[in-house]
């Protein structure tokens, strides 16, 4: 095996030992012990966090201590699978998003399931976009991204805007989104022995939390079975080590055929939302979504 390889290997040991850390039976402890992640690895001295509230849904802005652009925004979406994930797991990757594009982010707490399933984070989504109108930002000066569920989120955000006739957002940037929750995709068996954070239990138990009882083919659920028509451009990065694999290689096929400007990254030895991790690969991939965000935004 080759040196790179086995760097790769030891890195991929790594993520798997800290993830099976913060797994938790208990579902407060396992929401906390993200939450100290975010804190011990997201947070920056030269990155400024605003709270603040749309309506009753906790919010931050994350913005470079120094001269930025302020014309264009960022608002995230956290992953954690609909029932985990909170402000300050999402600053591993909205301080990385602040600091390479020089942009705010606004990050929010959606509703979690089992306590509250769809359409509740969905439901909270559009709030917090509908805030931003309020606030005199134009569905153009606005990039919607997430990673993990948060990628589902803000496909199903722009769906939900189509579907209302309204304006949608200048792009999304996507992070392994998880696209698909029939599990239909060929990667949930052929990468299930190397993808050291997902596995089929994991997705099972977020789906029985988020969507029990609902249609999974449902596009504001499975955005992959979304109609793509007028949808804005749309960057997606995830890695070959991945369950979720597939559930980014469908959707930029189904948006391409729906004539969508999409740009697909898949990296090699790369595991689910990799970004996350304080090492080379993921500044850099940070970088390629700076320079793919500077790009729509001429």
């Amino acid at each position: 095996m080759a040196e790179k390889d086995l760097k790769n290997e030891r890195l991929m040991k790594a993520v798997r030992a800290l993830h099976t850390m913060m797994e938790r039976d208990d579902l407060e402890k396992y929401r906390h012990s993200q939450e100290n992640l975010g804190k011990l690895f997201g947070t920056e001295k030269q990155v400024l966090y605003q709270s603040l509230t749309v309506g009753t849904i906790p919010a931050e802005w994350v913005s470079v201590n120094r001269r930025h652009m302020k014309k264009y925004i960022i608002l995230y979406c956290h992953g954690g699978g609909y029932f985990t994930g909170n402000l300050q797991y999402a600053r591993t990757l909205t301080t990385k998003l602040a600091m390479s594009t020089s942009m705010d982010v606004l990050s929010f707490n959606y509703r979690l399931a089992p306590e509250h399933p769809w359409p509740a984070a969905l439901e909270d989504a559009e709030a917090v976009w509908n805030h931003l109108m309020y606030q005199g930002y134009g569905s153009r000066d606005i990039i919607v991204a997430g990673d993990s569920a948060g990628g589902n989120l803000a496909l199903a955000l722009t769906l939900k805007l189509k579907e209302e006739e309204r304006l949608l957002p200048r792009g999304l940037v996507l992070m392994s989104p998880w696209t698909d929750l029939t599990l239909s995709g060929k990667s949930h068996q052929s990468k299930a022995a190397v993808d050291p954070v997902l596995n089929q239990a994991y997705l099972e138990k977020a789906i029985s939390y988020y969507a029990e009882g609902q249609d999974l083919k449902n596009p504001l659920i499975s955005p992959l079975f979304g109609d793509f028509t007028g949808f804005p451009p749309v960057y997606i990065q995830c890695g070959r080590n991945e369950i979720l694999l597939n559930d980014s290689v469908s959707l930029c096929r189904r948006l391409c055929a729906a004539n969508v400007l999409c740009r697909l990254n898949t990296y090699r030895g790369m595991w689910h939302v990799f970004q996350m991790s304080p090492f080379k690969n993921a500044y850099d991939a940070m970088d390629q979504i700076a320079e793919y965000v500077f790009d729509i935004c001429r």
